[in-house]
């Protein structure tokens, strides 16, 4: 495969981006963009910390460069008009009736939004959505960004405020209970509390974060897409919770005390671990509980500058997750196992639910160039499929365009 096939997609300011959808606003809307107020939310990629959100454990994300443009322009006849600069889709609909339908697919999360705003008190009516995308698929969070940049805006244009962390929780809770896909806080959390050069330490079982600056002088973050098609994700997602909440009523039997399994210590566990009869669920307890650990650890290498501390962490998590709790796959085994021949690579991890999606790599900047080459060819040989790279930096959370 020669360079020139390589796939690496670089993040547009966001003022370009916002300029190219000022014109399909009129286009696609009929109205003058001169109405519409620019928004933004990033997507989020996870450092490290997989599968405990759910668990109650701590995380470590950092919202990205790539991100949801919104545009929207209130209207004063109570109708909600979304459309999107990718989807051919678009959905109208008064904001008194809307619900849940499947014939709305990605329009049900900015719905979402507008009927739970609406539900908590907020006084809110018609607008014009339109909705410009460049996080790419697999893991980085793009409904999050969609549910936050719609938020965001439709708080903006009627007037509106709402405490950041409730508006969080919100935007979870459209996802949980409105779309119907059970997942933790993490990603609403990260897209809508990114800090510029930081990463986010969050407690999913308190909701309560610290921001501890991503210090990694010289280096990038790199993202690739294994580009595989990723099928059964929600139903291994919901088996793996099962799991572990049967491997928390076990323990539960000796340590009466313990709500989740990220209480749960690595000496606990060891000590306890045969009280988990069955082997499959052990595993996967054993996951939960040292990755957790491993956030912890991670957070220290991070302020203490110790990048080699911080990559042979990301790796440990990787193994972890291909070992005990079985959801990395032979895709992204091979990214992983590809960028660690790269000189320049800190660490290389999965990224997100599994089963597919993509890596996250701390790559040396003067060695980008080399990463994207080897570990496209090395990949493609491998599997056949072609990955992208997304190079990006630590970036801030949903506000308005200036």
């Amino acid at each position: 495969m020669g360079s020139g096939q390589i796939s690496v997609v670089k993040p547009l300011d966001i003022a370009s981006r916002v300029k190219a959808a000022r014109s399909k606003f009129e286009q696609m809307l009929g109205r003058s963009a001169g109405d519409a107020v620019a928004y933004h939310a990033p997507g989020r990629v996870n450092l490290i910390g997989e599968h405990t959100d759910y668990n109650g454990g701590y995380v470590l994300p950092a919202a990205i460069e790539y991100g949801t443009v919104a545009l929207v322009a209130k209207r004063d006849d109570g109708v909600v008009r979304v459309v999107s600069t990718s989807r051919e889709l678009r959905v109208e609909v008064r904001v008194d009736g809307i619900k849940p339908d499947k014939a709305n697919d990605w329009a049900n999360y900015p719905l979402g939004v507008v009927h739970m705003l609406r539900e908590r008190g907020a006084e809110i009516g018609g607008a014009d959505l339109l909705f410009d995308g460049n996080i790419p698929g697999g893991g980085l969070s793009s409904s999050a960004s969609l549910e936050l940049a719609t938020a965001v805006a439709i708080l903006g244009i009627w007037d509106e405020e709402m405490d950041r962390v409730e508006l969080v929780k919100l935007c979870q809770k459209v996802e949980n209970e409105f779309v119907g896909i059970n997942s933790g806080i993490m990603d609403q959390y990260a897209v809508g509390m990114g800090k510029e050069g930081h990463a986010l330490l969050i407690d999913c079982g308190v909701i309560k974060h610290k921001y501890v600056p991503l210090r990694i002088p010289g280096h990038k973050i790199v993202i690739s897409n294994t580009n595989k098609p990723r099928e059964l994700v929600d139903s291994k997602y919901n088996e793996r919770q099962a799991q572990c909440q049967a491997g928390l009523k076990m323990l539960k039997a000796v340590l009466p005390d313990i709500e989740y399994l990220a209480h749960v210590s690595v000496e606990q566990f060891e000590e306890h671990a045969s009280s988990i009869t069955d082997p499959t669920v052990r595993k996967r307890v054993k996951h939960v509980v040292y990755e957790n650990a491993r956030v912890l650890d991670a957070v220290k290498a991070l302020e203490n500058s110790d990048l080699s501390e911080l990559g042979r962490l990301m790796i440990e998590s990787h193994n972890s997750l291909r070992d005990l709790y079985e959801v990395t796959g032979k895709e992204l085994d091979s990214l992983v196992d590809e960028a660690l021949k790269v000189d320049g690579v800190v660490g290389s991890r999965m990224t997100g639910g599994g089963f597919g999606g993509c890596t996250v790599s701390l790559v040396r900047e003067d060695c980008i160039e080399e990463f994207t080459r080897r570990v496209s060819e090395g990949y493609t040989k491998t599997t056949g499929l072609v990955p992208e790279f997304y190079i990006t930096e630590a970036a801030g959370g949903a506000g308005k365009v200036d």
